[in-house]
């Protein structure tokens, strides 16, 4: 399958395996790049020296592209850029922060930049910016999320219809008949996250893992908005924030009770009750934890009969 972003990135399938913390590591990102899709390492959950280490690894692990995602919020954010160019990175995704900053700089060392946005708005400034494609996020996603709570069935069109580079959707995407869904409306790509997590090669917790196979609709939340939104399972540590929003906290009480390092308590470590959970709206969805290369080998089979299907009606 060929088009706009195979061709940018130099990979078979039209998939982009996204780039989380604590579950994003060199071992998924090299599986999913040999199995045709592009795998992403996550940089946001690593030291400069861990995220140098998981690019090597990565390099021996496959010689097909794969890219690093970097959330711009990160405070060695020099360190990590000069580490992704000293080591030859040819493609890096950006978020949480103005595509401005790095964008220039790193189209002039000769790296392709995507940039992840929840918005119309924020997708044009991207663009102004000039990076090769936007990752387009929708309200379903797990994880840091955007503030205006438009879906994927509606940002996708919404962004297609004003955008000129590639577009790759994001949010609530973990089968093929969802990816054909989004590139109808306009998408020419799907980035996938919480599928991913729930594969063999995941860094995640297996017992994270377990809590995502278990969920079912309507487990998740978006919580935190005063912070930075996020999508969480509703577990201990969520219903203690509810508690604390029903006394009007404050944005130092908020932060107080979130504390430091409890998405890796909850994603790396496997702590269910207090940690951090992340997990995206389709986890409803996803039933099992097998090989990345099996679930990038399913979702283009279903892609194809969906396609096959749709054609009949």
């Amino acid at each position: 399958m060929t088009n706009k972003i195979t061709k940018l990135f130099g990979i078979k399938y039209p998939i982009i395996q996204a780039g989380m913390i604590w579950n994003s590591g060199w071992k998924l990102a090299s599986a999913a790049s040999n199995a045709g899709a592009l795998g992403l390492i996550g940089a946001g959950s690593m030291y400069p020296d861990v995220l140098r280490e998981h690019i090597q690894k990565c390099k021996q692990a496959t010689d097909k592209p794969f890219g690093v995602n970097v959330p711009m919020l990160y405070p060695n954010i020099e360190e990590i850029m000069n580490i992704i160019v000293d080591e030859g990175v040819k493609i890096v995704f950006t978020s949480a922060g103005n595509p401005k900053t790095w964008t220039p700089w790193l189209k002039e060392r000769g790296i392709i930049v995507v940039h992840v946005v929840s918005s119309v708005k924020f997708a044009l400034k991207a663009q102004d910016a000039g990076v090769d494609a936007v990752v387009a996020e929708g309200f379903e996603a797990g994880g840091h999320n955007g503030r205006e709570e438009t879906t994927t069935l509606t940002l996708i069109p919404m962004v297609k219809e004003q955008l000129e580079i590639p577009l790759i959707a994001a949010g609530g995407i973990a089968t093929g008949q969802i990816m054909l869904a989004v590139m109808i409306l306009g998408a020419d790509a799907v980035q996938v996250g919480s599928r991913f997590v729930a594969s063999e090669e995941s860094s995640a917790h297996q017992a994270f893992k377990k809590v995502v196979v278990d969920a079912k609709e309507g487990d998740t939340q978006l919580t935190l908005k005063e912070l930075a939104p996020v999508r969480l399972i509703k577990n201990k540590f969520f219903l203690e924030l509810q508690e604390l929003y029903k006394k009007s906290p404050t944005v130092d009480d908020l932060k107080s009770l979130l504390g430091r390092a409890r998405a890796k308590r909850g994603m790396f470590e496997g702590d269910l009750e207090d940690g951090e959970l992340e997990i995206g709206q389709i986890a409803g969805l996803i039933h099992d934890i097998k090989p990345a290369a099996q679930i990038v080998k399913d979702m283009m089979q279903e892609f194809k009969t969906a396609k096959q299907n749709v054609s009949s009606l």
